[in-house]
């Protein structure tokens, strides 16, 4: 048992390290690639590098419901949204204040809870099917339309446009494609290492997929998040940290969910409905009030980042007391 848990956790953090590698060099290459084909700065930040630091949520969605455990990826979209608004901007706004400029991020707030009422429906009866999957998969295909036709008519004026043209990479077409090729290669091999692991973990600890998917795996898929989110605060960069958050939140729900039910139907466990999911529309009730700008530019104070950190640990030893054998 020793030998299967150490073996297990060296995958669980090789596959980490690794997911975060290959998310990184994915995002450089494709947003390289459309840089190079003349798309607009904005627009690449909005999709690619915007939803691509979901890139590690969404292979372990693939591979763990290929694998038979849907649950893991359900947990691991729930968790890594509660994860990015209480550990990811709670840790960066800790850092340094974020000051939310961005009219476009305003107009994402409602396109989000639109997402988790859309989503929150699909599976209120307790069962995530075959054409949930495909209600959120398309969901997902309109917000990508959306988000497009919101940057191609929005003022260049906005923050954003400034903040993405600097983060974009500069490379050659080729090398741009080979960043891109090799960063898909890199997150689905490391994404099989780290379910391997994860479920292996699950079994010998005698907890559920969809806790291992809350926990473990929600946090180390979001480091991406966290990563990109702490560099734009450093940088001076609070749209972009909290933009981040925002799209992979709806990209998590819309793709990361959808996934499993189209490729491994199944019932929720009671806990996604009854815990999971109105936690997760708390925090981001909490991040909209913080961040939105009623008067003005939104702000997250050091003290609210405490707090949606406070709230995040609170969440982490919910699941102890309610999961632990004693």
């Amino acid at each position: 048992m020793s030998l299967t848990i150490t073996l297990s956790t060296l995958a669980i953090l090789g596959g980490f390290i690794a997911l975060v590698w290959g998310a990184d060099r994915f995002v450089s290459g494709a947003s390289a690639t459309a840089s190079n084909f003349g798309v607009p700065p904005l627009i690449i930040g909005l999709t690619i590098v915007g939803f691509g630091t979901s890139a590690p949520e969404i292979f372990v969605s693939i591979v763990a419901a290929l694998q038979g455990s849907p649950e893991l990826a359900v947990g691991n979209a729930i968790g890594s949204n509660i994860t990015n608004i209480g550990l990811v901007l709670g840790c960066t706004a800790l850092m340094t204040p974020l000051v939310v400029k961005s009219e476009i991020l305003r107009r994402e707030y409602p396109m989000m809870f639109a997402v988790m009422l859309a989503t929150l429906i699909l599976i209120a009866d307790g069962y995530l099917g075959f054409w949930d999957g495909v209600i959120l998969l398309s969901g997902l295909v309109f917000l990508i339309y959306w988000v497009v036709s919101l940057g191609r008519r929005k003022n260049r004026r906005d923050p954003l446009e400034k903040e993405y043209a600097q983060e974009i990479a500069h490379l050659s077409t080729r090398w741009g494609l080979f960043w891109l090729v090799t960063g898909l290669i890199v997150l689905l091999l490391s994404s099989r290492l780290l379910v391997w692991g994860a479920v292996n973990i699950a079994h010998v600890l005698g907890v559920s997929d969809l806790v291992i998917g809350l926990t473990v795996v929600a946090i180390g898929t979001s480091l991406p998040e966290l990563a990109a989110s702490l560099i734009s605060a450093y940088k001076k960069e609070p749209d972009i940290a909290i933009g981040n958050v925002l799209g992979s939140n709806m990209f998590n729900l819309l793709a990361v969910m959808g996934l499993p039910g189209l490729i491994s139907p199944h019932a929720l466990d009671p806990a996604v409905l009854s815990r999971d999911f109105p936690f997760m529309i708390g925090m981001s009730v909490a991040l909209f009030v913080m961040a939105y700008g009623f008067r003005g530019d939104g702000r997250i104070t050091r003290i609210e980042g405490g707090l949606l950190l406070t709230a995040y640990i609170v969440y982490l030893g919910i699941l102890y007391w309610q999961t632990s054998p004693l």
